[in-house]
């Protein structure tokens, strides 16, 4: 890769990078985050080169992904469909819908559901923690925002280092099966990529009223 090319893909990623940022004043403090500053730094650098070449790696050419943790699980979204990056805010209260519905934020003008990722997928709730994030995604014209355990970095991810392999499959957490379009291995480091579609307008998701969950 010439040098020109090399100097157009980093300038792009970072493009992306602060373009996800300023879609929320609250992005700030991922931005202040250590991996969000190395990976701005790099590129403005030029250090995304292997050692021993002067190719750059396959996963900087990769669709933009952010990152986030949930019950000690690396996950992944599309960086086009997340809205922002919250802290978390307290909610109004919604009656009559189920336990992982928080109730309702106002969100830049638009009034959004705030939902209990934990909750939702049946895992341990635990306290919040200055981590904990509102995470907000958006996929056509439904916007809702998820209680994660934190938002990390954003890591660009080639398709072709995403798969559906049976085999890495037992390695990934049953509750996450439903809702992944498959998972990759960076640097050693295991992340479940969401369908973002698939979770929002599952059908658990969709039937939130209380007598869904009435026993």
């Amino acid at each position: 890769m010439s040098s020109d090319d090399l100097k157009t893909l980093q300038q792009d990623t970072f493009a992306a990078i602060q373009q996800l940022i300023a879609q929320s004043p609250s992005m700030s403090s991922l931005q202040q985050s250590p991996s969000m500053a190395a990976m701005q730094m790099q590129l403005m650098q030029g250090q995304f080169r292997t050692e021993g070449t002067a190719d750059v790696p396959p996963a900087l050419a990769g669709e933009q992904y952010l990152v986030f943790s949930l019950a000690d699980r690396d996950l992944a979204v599309k960086a086009e469909l997340v809205q922002g990056v919250e802290r978390l805010t307290e909610c109004t209260l919604v009656p009559n819908v189920a336990p992982w519905v928080k109730g309702v934020i106002n969100l830049r003008g638009s009034i959004v559901s705030v939902v209990d990722l934990r909750q939702f997928l049946d895992l341990e709730s635990l306290p919040t923690t200055p981590r904990t994030r509102l995470l907000s995604l958006q996929y056509n014209e439904l916007v809702i925002c998820l209680v994660v355990d934190g938002v990390s970095e954003m890591l660009p991810i080639p398709a072709t280092a995403i798969t559906q392999d049976n085999a890495r499959q037992a390695a990934i957490p049953s509750w996450a099966l439903p809702y992944m379009t498959g998972s990759c291995t960076l640097a050693n480091r295991m992340l479940v990529i969401l369908d973002v579609a698939r979770l929002l307008f599952s059908e658990k998701m969709q039937n939130y009223a209380l007598r869904s969950y009435d026993n």
